[in-house]
């Protein structure tokens, strides 16, 4: 299973969703808080070219944008497919 990191904030419903969804899916995650940690938000930016999250990270593809267009994507790449 390759790495993966969630970039959050705080009381942010897609984030929420997103970490429920990789937990129900057994997939082990890092979860960062960009609100007040730059170095978080210098590495979501880095990685994902946003500003906001949620972002999620797994291995080398990098989703970003609501649940709703993360979920078919993040479901693939548990897979082990690359996304389009």
């Amino acid at each position: 299973m390759p790495e993966i990191t969630l970039y959050t904030v705080p009381n942010c419903a897609d984030c929420q969703a997103i970490k429920r969804l990789l937990t129900r899916q057994g997939a082990a995650f890092t979860e960062k808080n960009v609100r007040g940690d730059p170095q978080a938000l210098a590495e979501m930016q880095a990685r994902a070219q946003v500003r906001i999250a949620p972002v999620t990270v797994i291995g080398e593809q990098a989703f970003y944008g609501p649940f709703d267009d993360q979920r078919p994507r993040i479901l693939a790449a548990l897979r082990g497919e690359t996304a389009a």
